[in-house]
Parts: structure tokens; C-alpha cells; sequence
């Protein structure tokens, strides 16, 4: 679902890491955390139902384990799922969506746990009026359990991105790179095998300077250098 949603200026932001790349996070408005939040309610509920159909034939003890289970539930599973299952709940996962800390780093369980049990006041007054006031004035959309965990709801960037840089061995570049160098050289091994060989031997003819490549081999420098900035292995 998330993959057909375009990127909206104006809900992107840029976190830069200690290795010198620049992550781009697709924020989460408040609709489709809205329906992934309704989506969780409704599996929590049918947990329950299906609980409560087996334990109800235990008398006392099986309403005290239905206590239990409720609880569990309610303030510790969707914790879990955020930490244990990639930063997605059920519903955050149907909605192609996920929790990161504020630097892009995947949410531990100081932040999950903080901003899952702050539901209950994003909750307040009713229908998680205090959360959507939060979010509809934040620019990272942000409720009150994000902005006491440090933590982003954003959209689940497929892996295209690597898979459309042509494979070459993984070289890094002679010199450090700066951001916008690095992001020129990503942008052109992704979109590479779209030109001719002639026009992308061309434009890589003018980045010598940067790779210090030997002449007629400048665009399988620069392939190396995207590759190993994407990460791949050799």
C-alpha cells in the first residue's frame, strides 16, 4: 500500500548519519495512522473475543487470565511488535508503515514502551483528541507518545533503491565524500541503465575530477563507489 504513495515535499525529512549519508523519512499523517491504529483495535478485540470464548469456561480463573491477557495486550504487545517485528504493529505493517527514533535508528524498548503507554493520554479527552491536536501542529506529526520517545511514524521505503543500482564491485571512493557528492553518484548509478552507454560514459566523463578514473572507465568507477555506498558486499 505504501510503495503507490508518492512522497510529499513537505512530509520528507532528512537525517543525517554518523556515516556521512543522508536518510529521506516519508512521514505519517494522521488518516493512515488512524486506520492502522483501528486496524490493531480491531485484531486486539478479536484476541479478546476468542479469549474470552475458551477462558470463560474456567469460572473466576479464566476471567483473572482474561485481566491478564487484556493488559498484555493493551500496553505491552504493540510495544513488542514495534521492537520485535521491523517497528510495526499488524495494522502499521497492512499500512506500510513503521516506527524509527528521530535519528532513523530502529525504536528500542524505552521509546516503544513510552509512547505506547502514553496512549492513554493522547486519548484524553476522547477519541485521541490530545494525539490528533499534537499531530495536526507538529511537522513530524507527532502525538505526545512521540515527542516524550523520540520516535517517527514514517512509511517503509521499499528496496528499490539498491535494487536499481547496476551491480559492480564494491570499491569506496579515493576521498571522503560529502553529502551531495554522495548523492550525485546514487543518483547516477540508479538511473544509469535508463541512458545509452555513449550518453552515461559522457556524464561520467565529468565527475574525473571526483573518482580519479582512468579515461573510457569513468562510469564503472562511479558504479563501484554507488555500490559501495548502498552497502553491498563484494
Amino acid at each position: 500500500m505504501s510503495g503507490s504513495m508518492a512522497p510529499l515535499l513537505d512530509t520528507t525529512r532528512a537525517v543525517p548519519t554518523p556515516e556521512g549519508i543522508e536518510l529521506m523519512l516519508r512521514l505519517a499523517g494522521p488518516v493512515p495512522r488512524a486506520v492502522a491504529w483501528l486496524t490493531d483495535l480491531l485484531l486486539r478485540l478479536g484476541v479478546l473475543l476468542a479469549a474470552g470464548w475458551v477462558l470463560g469456561m474456567l469460572g473466576a480463573f479464566g476471567w483473572g487470565a482474561m485481566l491478564v491477557i487484556a493488559f498484555l495486550l493493551e500496553w505491552l504487545a504493540m510495544a513488542a511488535f514495534e521492537v520485535w517485528a521491523d517497528g510495526a504493529t499488524p495494522g502499521k505493517r497492512a499500512l506500510g508503515l513503521m516506527v524509527l527514533h528521530d535519528d532513523g535508528t530502529p525504536v528500542g524498548w524505552p521509546a516503544a514502551l513510552v509512547r505506547n503507554l502514553l496512549r492513554a493520554v493522547d486519548f484524553l479527552p476522547a477519541a485521541y483528541g490530545f494525539g490528533l491536536a499534537t499531530m495536526l501542529i507538529n511537522r513530524d506529526f507527532k502525538r505526545l507518545g512521540d515527542i516524550a520517545a523520540g520516535t517517527v511514524v514514517v512509511y517503509r521505503e521499499p528496496s528499490e533503491r539498491t535494487a536499481a543500482i547496476p551491480p559492480a564491485t564494491p570499491v569506496p571512493a579515493a576521498r571522503s565524500l560529502n553529502l551531495e557528492e554522495q548523492r550525485a553518484v546514487m543518483d547516477f548509478a540508479e538511473r544509469s541503465s535508463m541512458l545509452t552507454p555513449e550518453r552515461a560514459q559522457e556524464i561520467a566523463a565529468l565527475t574525473t575530477a571526483l573518482t580519479g578514473a582512468a579515461a573510457g572507465r569513468e562510469r564503472e568507477r562511479l558504479l563501484e563507489i554507488a555500490n559501495h555506498l548502498s552497502g553491498r558486499r563484494a
